[in-house]
């Protein structure tokens, strides 16, 4: 097991492969079912759970799908894991699932598992694969959250359910044009961090560099 990989797969659907905010996939979901937090947690988990389970499977099974059929194999193995969703919402969840039960269904063909399937899971072996299902599972899931409590506080008026006394609370229309001012405005301040950061290392490894080599031709000269 390669500790450096881990890491990075780990660490990279967070931030540097984060799937909304970076990669600009599944907006669909991220529209629709941010409207609140409790909405976008439950929407998170859950294709967070489709993410890992499919990965490894595709992972477990990449040798023996053959090339030309590898989509509908694919889609296969995550409409399973979405099925088992589904049970699972339907029993212990019902009120919940009545609000999602059309987005859920969705998850089979959310293009981040499509995508995270044919790009990683089919050419890695499986702990790598899940471990990427996890990363881009808490990535999505943090990304739709933020857009969630947003949305929820400015146009809803509430936090995690609960309603703010006094605060305007905008009609359905203005609430979902709103989702996607507030979409693009968080991805638009992602982005501008990351860049900075990017920046702060790029000058720090460059000041460094002249350090070392000043101090390697001291050496030589002793």
């Amino acid at each position: 097991m390669d500790k450096r990989k881990c890491k990075e797969t780990l660490l990279g659907g967070l931030i540097k492969n984060n799937p909304t905010f970076v990669l600009v996939l599944g907006t669909c979901p991220t529209i629709a079912m941010t409207t609140s937090l409790f909405q976008a947690f439950a929407m998170g988990v859950a294709t967070t759970f489709v993410l890992i389970f499919s990965n490894l499977f595709v992972s477990l099974l990449r040798n023996l799908i053959p090339d030309k059929v590898r989509i509908p194999c694919y889609i296969v193995i995550i409409s399973t894991f979405v099925i088992i969703v589904q049970m699972v919402m339907q029993k212990f969840m019902p009120d919940l699932y009545d609000t999602m039960k059309a987005f859920i269904a969705l998850i089979v063909v959310n293009c981040i598992i499509l995508a995270r399937a044919e790009s990683f899971a089919s050419c890695n072996k499986p702990l790598y694969s899940m471990l990427d299902g996890v990363s881009i599972g808490l990535g999505f899931t943090g990304a739709l959250c933020l857009i969630g409590i947003v949305r929820e506080l400015l146009a809803g008026g509430a936090f995690a359910g609960m309603k703010i006394p006094g605060f305007p609370a905008m009609d359905s229309v203005g609430a979902s044009a709103f989702g996607f001012i507030v979409f693009g405005c968080m991805m638009a301040l992602f982005n501008f961090v990351l860049q900075k950061i990017s920046e702060k290392k790029e000058k720090i490894r460059h000041s460094v560099l002249p350090l070392e080599a000043v101090t390697g031709s001291k050496e030589v000269a002793r």
